[in-house]
């Protein structure tokens, strides 16, 4: 009889728990729960027991998690914390409407899923079929009750959310899928951000639809939680889907949300502002920041001061360590900001006054901002004399920042990174000691770009410039401190190289360089890094967009302040860790949001000319190559001649002058390559067939060894082994008897590896890759072989900055020619300028089907600019043998660069000009030769902006001034016109 009592009650407990779950549980609760039975089942058999325990376990496999819990403080971001290493596919959070029996508090069910499908996986299924019934069920109530949305968007959507996650689609209501593609769509169409608001029927609840495409891949969810909590918003449920859509994931979220003073929520409250600013901040502030964990967390400040302090610290930090690393290191100037919240929240007003578009009266709200900023500054003192001069430095650096910022895109909601464009007089405040190691240039512009994950600048020489953008990828905590510290004066310098060498074109030189942070990544992460990397390329973009894109002048995004005005026409490269896809879809954002160049923002795309595949960059290196030979004696087309190389065989730049030589010099000995894979050195020269076999196709470690002959040798730095507690790496020799293969340590690889470029004997040496700085002030003389004689006799710079200035001056000093970088491989850019010429002028079709004929045109004008420059060097090398080649390089970019200034501001006060028959002739002359010679193209002319047509002229008159000009000839020209207008 006691059993079966305990069993009659045991049955009447779970109908009573049955009965107050269907009370209490949003009806929508029961419908995402229904795949679940054995997780209900438990949930009403086990209720009771929350009464003692924490939570309830209702189901944990290996992709899915289920918890029922009593809704404290904390407990969602206790879970989140617990899995934040798996990747969340799906989450669900509800609550009861009112407390547990017998309880005060609330029941909380979270339900997670941990099957996330990878890009290559989607794209895999791009040929799969949703079926007809769910798909008519979906797009009728689309048509009924959603038609915001654009159907032409719906087969590729729902296929997308059918491949990522099948029962999600078949379980859910019409409605729920409906609502999730209108997400996905409004997030798409805003540039990757969405937030928007619904007031719920029948009391203060609402709905936040809240989308970002490419999310933070971690604890991304516990932030927006965190969110919604600092700003007292109950989540009653929770809805998360993060899919993939074969390019990178995409968070759609809808949270059910009520404030907890009961009060309402609205477009236009005050409350949802803040939410719309703190969940934008979500996408730059990082969570393992300290200014989150100390200072967001503890309420200290809201997400964006937290975002404008990790950006003070990044700007101050590289603008101040690269001469003085240090004194001003990272932790220098971070201890400086973490001390004093109150200085950085007060640097923070004195930004929002400049920059908030809702500050009323600006002008004397930032003056009054700026003058107490000021005098904390100055009046900084904690008793600690060092310490207080440091920091001094550290903030003034920061209100210079802030006062030299022209525009910005801080108060755009839907961005994923931020821009900051200054005046580059900003340089001249900051001191003798700050730029010590920088060339003594101010540039015509600085933009600083930071992001969640990373940060950089955009450095330029001129109003109309163009550069590459070079990612450094930081994989450890040394490497992001080592670039962190010399990231301004590496993009200062490539940058000011860039300028030297556009000398022959009509965009200035430029350089955009940033540093993508994962030295929080584990090893076998590689799929998250480039998650990460297009993040960072594509946020910054948008960032670039928000204060470049212009009309009459002035930053079209209403949220942009614009001190600057004008139109800047920047022009950008592939370079360093950039994907075909992002130049692709950096060309296409550019003319979707109506930059001012369209499709020119970005070079190298399907619409241009790919360095690599047409090879323009060689051409002009291996044409300095040959007249630098000529120079020596050599006929390059007969006479046998060695070179050595760096760069490898698949690489843009060493792999396309390597397959040149080898089909124009068919006696060339290649006695040296070294790529990032391995080191090939053979003293009778690499055999022809076998490179040709791997050419553009394979890296160097591709190349048999055994095809070597006897005396080389092959360094592998790609497979190594581990072998006890120290790595080792294979080398193998040819020996007359044949291939022998040992495996030697890391330091034995290091030195031999770093030597050889030093070491290794031919007539010429091209390095073609590589990092910059190889050859410094501190082992130049290494290029010296024990009798004194060089390593090679002349030196073709493929590469940027491979040598140092200083070590330029000794080599050349000691007998070396030296071709440098602005001269010997400007023909790169020259093609990009032609490239962007073209998306100015024709339209797609017309490029793609004159494609050929075009490059053709262009890689003879490259011919004909390397061969002027490089007979010019020589031929005032003759004139004054105690001249340096480099140094003839930077007085001809300087000419050319002063020619180009005068003209420029000349022809900008005088538009009509270029119109004139004399000016289009010149025009022309800048033009290849398909675009000189049909009619149709020729009328395009006009289509050119006038700051482009002023700009090509004085590119074309500039640099024939000074390569066909005769300087006696130009002066005694001068000296006849003065007379003839003062003296008639």
């Amino acid at each position: 009889m006691k059993s079966e009592s305990a069993a009659v009650k045991f049955k009447v407990d779970i109908a009573a728990n049955r009965r107050w779950l269907r009370e209490q549980m949003n009806p929508y609760y029961f419908i995402t729960m229904k795949d679940e039975p054995q997780a209900n089942a438990m949930l009403e058999r086990e209720l009771g027991t929350l009464a003692f325990n924490r939570r309830l376990v209702l189901a944990d496999r290996e992709k899915s998690l289920v918890l029922a819990l009593v809704n404290r403080p904390g407990t969602l971001y206790e879970t989140l914390s617990r899995i934040q290493e798996r990747e969340v596919s799906y989450a669900m959070i509800a609550h009861s409407h009112g407390p547990l029996p017998g309880m005060e508090q609330s029941l909380e069910i979270q339900r997670f899923e941990f099957d996330r499908k990878s890009n290559q996986e989607i794209l895999a299924g791009a040929a799969a079929v949703v079926p007809a019934g769910v798909e008519r069920r979906i797009a009728a109530e689309i048509q009924q009750n959603y038609r915001a949305f654009d159907m032409k968007d719906f087969d590729r959507l729902l296929r997308i959310i059918w491949l990522n996650n099948e029962s999600y689609v078949t379980i859910s209501p019409a409605a729920r899928v409906a609502q999730i593609l209108l997400l996905l769509q409004r997030g798409n169409r805003s540039g990757g951000f969405y937030l928007g608001l619904e007031e719920m029927p029948g009391g203060r609840e609402y709905r936040v639809l809240f989308a970002v495409g490419n999310p933070p891949q971690r604890d991304f969810l516990q932030q927006i939680m965190e969110v919604f909590n600092r700003l007292d918003l109950g989540v009653n449920r929770a809805y998360c889907l993060t899919i993939s859509n074969g390019t990178h994931p995409y968070f759609l979220g809808t949270f059910y949300v009520q404030r907890r003073d009961g009060g309402i929520l609205q477009n236009d409250s005050e409350q949802f502002r803040r939410l719309r600013q703190e969940l934008s901040a979500t996408q730059i502030l990082a969570t393992r920041s300290y200014s989150y964990r100390e200072f967001v967390v503890n309420r200290v400040m809201g997400g964006e001061d937290a975002v404008l302090m990790n950006v003070f610290i990044a700007f101050c930090h590289t603008n101040l360590a690269h001469s003085r690393p240090d004194r001003f290191g990272i932790d220098d100037v971070q201890s400086a900001f973490h001390a004093h919240p109150d200085i950085s929240l007060q640097l923070s007003a004195l930004f929002r006054a400049r920059f908030d578009p809702a500050t009323g009266d600006r002008a004397a709200v930032y003056e009054a901002a700026l003058g107490e900023s000021r005098r904390a500054v100055a009046e900084y003192n904690t008793g600690h004399k060092y310490l207080d001069e440091l920091r001094r430095t550290i903030f003034t650096c920061c209100l210079t920042f802030i006062t030299h910022t022209l525009k910005t895109n801080f108060f755009v909601l839907e961005k994923q990174a931020l821009s900051f464009r200054l005046d580059p007089a900003y340089l001249a405040t900051l001191g003798e000691e700050a730029l010590a190691d920088l060339p003594a240039v101010t540039p015509f512009r600085v933009t600083f770009f930071f992001s969640r994950f990373g940060f950089g600048y955009h450095i330029g020489f001129s109003d109309i410039a163009r550069g590459g953008w070079r990612t450094v990828i930081a994989r450890n905590q040394d490497d992001f401190i080592t670039n962190a510290n010399n990231l301004f004066r590496e993009n200062f310098v490539l940058a000011h190289t860039q300028h030297l060498k556009n000398k022959d074109i009509y965009e200035g030189g430029s350089k955009l360089v940033t540093i993508l942070n994962v030295s929080d990544m584990r090893q076998g992460e590689r799929g998250l890094e480039e998650w990460r990397l297009f993040k960072l390329q594509y946020g910054i973009t948008n960032a670039f967009l928000d204060i470049f894109v212009t009309r009459d002048g002035v930053a079209t995004h209403p949220q942009v302040i614009d001190y600057y005005r004008e139109d800047e026409p920047i022009e950008l490269g592939p370079d360093e860790n950039m994907q075909d896809s992002m130049v692709e879809a950096i060309a296409w954002l550019s003319a979707r949001r109506g930059y001012i160049l369209g499709i020119g923002l970005m070079s190298s795309k399907r619409v241009g000319i790919n360095h690599k595949e047409y090879g323009v960059t060689s051409a002009g290196v291996v044409k300095f190559a040959e007249i630098t030979l000529k120079e020596l004696g050599v006929d390059s087309r007969c006479d046998p001649y060695s070179v050595k190389f760096t760069g490898g065989t698949n690489g843009d730049v060493a792999g396309n002058a390597l397959r040149l030589l080898l089909e124009r010099s068919p006696q060339v000995k290649i006695t040296l390559i070294l790529d990032g894979t391995a080191a090939l050195f053979d003293p009778e020269g690499a055999d022809h067939a076998e490179l040709r076999q791997i050419l553009l196709r394979e890296d160097l470690d591709c190349f048999p060894p055994q095809a070597l002959h006897q005396g080389g040798f092959m360094l592998f730095r790609s497979g190594s082994r581990r072998e006890g507690l120290r790595d080792i790496y294979r080398k193998v020799s040819a020996t007359a008897g044949g291939s022998r293969e040992e495996w030697i340590s890391t330091d034995e690889f290091s030195r031999e590896y770093g030597s050889l470029p030093f070491t290794v004997q031919a007539d010429i040496f091209i390095p073609a890759g590589g990092r910059p700085e190889t050859i410094d002030s501190g082992n130049w003389e290494k290029f010296f072989l024990p009798g004194g004689s060089p390593s090679a006799k002349a030196i073709i710079e493929g590469a940027n900055s491979f040598i140092t200035p200083e070590a330029r001056i000794q080599l050349q000093k000691r007998g070396v020619i030296i071709m440098r970088d602005a001269s010997a491989n400007k023909c790169g850019v020259i093609s990009s300028s032609y490239e962007i010429i073209a998306n100015l002028l024709l339209t797609e079709k017309e490029f793609l089907a004159e494609k050929e004929r075009y490059v053709r045109d262009v890689l003879a004008i490259l011919e004909k600019r390397a061969e002027d420059e490089a007979k010019l060097i020589f031929r005032r090398r003759r004139e004054d043998p105690g001249l340096l080649c480099t140094e003839i390089s930077d007085a001809l970019s300087g000419e050319i660069n002063a020619n180009y200034s005068r003209l420029f501001r000349f022809f900008q006060g005088r538009p009509e000009l270029a119109l004139q028959p004399l000016y289009r002739k010149a025009i022309f002359a800048h033009l290849p030769q398909m675009l000189r010679a049909e009619p149709r193209y020729r009328q395009r002319l006009k289509r050119l902006p006038p700051k482009y047509l002023s700009a090509i002229l004085a590119a074309e008159i500039g640099s024939s001034m000074v390569y066909q000009g005769d300087r006696n000839a130009a002066f005694e020209d001068e000296v006849l016109l003065h007379l003839q207008r003062c003296f008639r």
